[in-house]
């Protein structure tokens, strides 16, 4: 299931994008978006290019697909969900302002609280620890620790189990 680590970082990609600069057209900026990160467009950034060519664009492999398919509903939820899952953010950070918590990290707790909360299919100790993983990925040595701690006490008050999913 590499594809879905592979979908949660790229949501979180597009998610700093867009706290950075919300786009006026979501659903433009969506395709955009992962349009351009297909395995092949990927790959033909960092190839050199031949100037005033345009390359024709290649189709989306299988692999790439499953990572649009699993990831662009974690975005569109967390961009739904924004307003809940910032209050939730803020009741675990007392004292601390959201607008203050790095911004990478603050899109994955809004993203891996989304799946805690919204995503009966996957086991909140799996967003957990793939939060924690991108964390360490992404963002400073102590954001790991961090996020970890803040989506422990979210997962405290969880009404489900916390290593099952609910099917």
């Amino acid at each position: 299931m590499r594809f879905r680590r592979l979908a949660r970082e790229r949501a979180i990609q597009f998610l700093f994008q867009h706290d950075m600069n919300p786009p006026e057209a979501i659903e433009e900026e969506l395709d955009r978006f992962w349009e351009s990160q297909t395995s092949a467009a990927i790959a033909e950034d960092h190839q050199p290019s031949t100037w005033g060519e345009t390359p024709e664009p290649s189709p989306p492999t299988p692999e790439d697909d499953e990572v649009r398919q699993f990831g662009d509903p974690l975005i569109r939820g967390v961009l739904e969900n924004l307003g809940e899952l910032d209050t939730i953010i803020g009741e675990q950070t007392r004292n601390w302002e959201i607008a203050r918590i790095a911004k990478v990290d603050r899109n994955i707790l809004r993203l891996a609280i989304h799946e805690m909360l919204h995503r009966d299919d996957i086991p909140p100790v799996v967003s957990i620890n793939e939060a924690i993983d991108i964390a360490k990925k992404f963002s400073t040595e102590n954001s790991g620790r961090f996020v970890n701690g803040i989506l422990d006490k979210v997962k405290g008050g969880l009404m489900r189990p916390a290593r099952t999913s609910v099917d």
